[in-house]
């Protein structure tokens, strides 16, 4: 349920709070622990009992540019670097303020949280993701959204930042101009409170969990597993749309073409990008396996049974054990190992002569140093070797990423460019930088919209909120 009343005006609240944040995840405590920084009280309101999100189903990477982190290990970068790494994959479909915008705050804003509040982050080595060209993600210890979302709600503790749980927002309150009065949301007994706002943030992601937006606006992913928040409903789509907002890629999302099935646990795309492949039932290749593992989902999606056999060796097994998600699949049994080829396709059930001639075409390419017909290049030092690892996966979406059209501090925009008056949004809910569709994805768009423009909202917000104070 998510309405929008135009009886503002008419409502006593009987508590009322400066900003007011719809939803706690990273994108939600980041906008709210800036906006506390600049003296702004804030409360997160959270429909579920424990704030988790889709920060905390994600693998908690946060790319990021011109790093102190970055420069510990020898990586220059910069934002300009950045942003065209992320125009290139979206094929300049987003909006290139936005992303200027988050690209050249990213590096101050992971800095800012390491140093302020003590999140843990190191930068991840060894390996590039698809579309990066420079080594830029950071994450926790562990390499788990779990991990920094249990960071990021640590210090919101510390900093005192409220967040109320079970409260589910159903209705905005807004006066004839569309100035949002404040909200109501429903506890858990099903009862109704009511509480007044300066402003309001929308930190409450996307529409993945909501077959029918889905079905409308991404339905080629409608009938793919859903590796996301089943709170993602759309509220901030339904609000906008009933406000009058401009809505843009609503046809945009992130998918992930390496879930292990039925165990449903995510799997890097480090085997990939470190030399593994992907096989079908027919025991072949069906795609270029370094492209964006956000359009691979609908690839794997579309071979029989829905399914792919991610394939490697234990060098890239070796590496991967550094993801906790990887042990977890280890630990539940994902994991088979097959001493040749021969064992491999008699394990998978798979035909014996299109695995080996898969696995002789790979030979000939490294030789020759030729690409495949799929665009692959095959480095010698990445050559497979026996004993073969292997995990059936399935594609999966994870999240959608249009949104509400934001100006670069947060404001949503109405459909004549003009911004509402105390309206803010961010991370999914907001107009992403992926680009119309699933090939626009450029690994740790996701949380750069949610970490870095959460913060560029918080900021926003309180400029605003103190203007009127004046």
């Amino acid at each position: 349920m998510a309405d929008v009343r135009t009886d503002g005006d008419a409502i006593n609240f009987d508590f009322s709070v400066p900003l007011v944040i719809i939803g706690s995840g990273a994108c939600g405590l980041v906008a709210g622990l800036t906006a506390m920084s600049k003296g702004i009280e804030a409360v997160v309101l959270e429909r579920d009992d424990t704030p988790r999100g889709s920060t905390f189903m994600s693998s908690g990477f946060v790319p990021a540019a011109g790093t102190r982190f970055q420069r510990a290990a020898g990586v220059e970068d910069s934002a300009a670097r950045m942003t065209d790494d992320i125009l290139r994959k979206n094929h300049n479909e987003a909006d290139p303020a936005i992303v200027t915008a988050l690209t050249e705050a990213s590096g101050e804003v992971i800095e800012w949280l390491a140093d302020e509040h003590q999140i843990p982050f190191e930068l991840v080595e060894g390996f590039l993701y698809p579309g990066h060209t420079r080594m830029r993600m950071h994450c926790t210890p562990r390499r788990t959204g779990e991990e920094l979302m249990s960071c990021l709600l640590n210090a919101a503790e510390k900093a005192e930042l409220p967040i109320l749980t079970e409260a589910r927002v159903t209705t905005l309150h807004v006066d004839d101009n569309r100035r949002v009065r404040g909200i109501s949301y429903q506890r858990r007994d099903g009862s109704i409170e009511q509480l007044g706002c300066n402003t309001l943030l929308l930190a409450c992601n996307g529409f993945g969990g909501n077959p029918e937006l889905l079905a409308r606006h991404i339905p080629q992913m409608e009938d793919a597993l859903y590796f996301g928040h089943q709170g993602n409903q759309g509220e901030a789509v339904l609000w906008g749309d009933a406000l009058d907002a401009s809505l843009k890629d609503l046809g945009s999302c992130q998918g992930h073409g390496s879930v292990a099935w039925p165990h449903q646990t995510l799997i890097s795309w480090a085997v990939m990008m470190q030399g593994g492949i992907q096989l079908n039932r027919d025991g072949k290749r069906f795609s270029n396996e370094h492209g964006g593992y956000s359009e691979q989902a609908a690839k794997v999606l579309a071979q029989p049974d829905q399914i792919a056999f991610n394939v490697y060796d234990a060098r890239i097994h070796e590496q991967c054990l550094q993801f906790e998600d990887y042990q977890n699949a280890q630990t539940a049994g994902a994991i088979k190992i097959f001493e040749s080829l021969d064992a491999l396709a008699d394990g998978l059930d798979l035909p014996h002569n299109a695995v080996l001639d898969t696995f002789e075409s790979m030979q000939e390419l490294q030789e020759s140093g030729e690409p495949d017909q799929f665009g692959r290049q095959f480095m010698a030092e990445q050559k497979l070797t026996a004993p073969y690892y292997v995990i059936r996966v399935t594609g999966a979406l994870f999240h959608t990423q249009g949104g509400l059209e934001v100006t670069t501090d947060g404001r949503v925009l109405d459909t004549e460019g003009h911004p509402l008056p105390n309206l803010f949004a961010a991370g999914g809910a907001a107009r992403g930088v992926s680009g119309s569709g699933d090939s626009g994805y450029l690994s740790g768009n996701g949380l750069l919209s949610a970490v870095v423009m959460g913060a560029l909202a918080g900021r926003g917000a309180a400029r605003a909120i103190a203007s009127t104070a004046i």
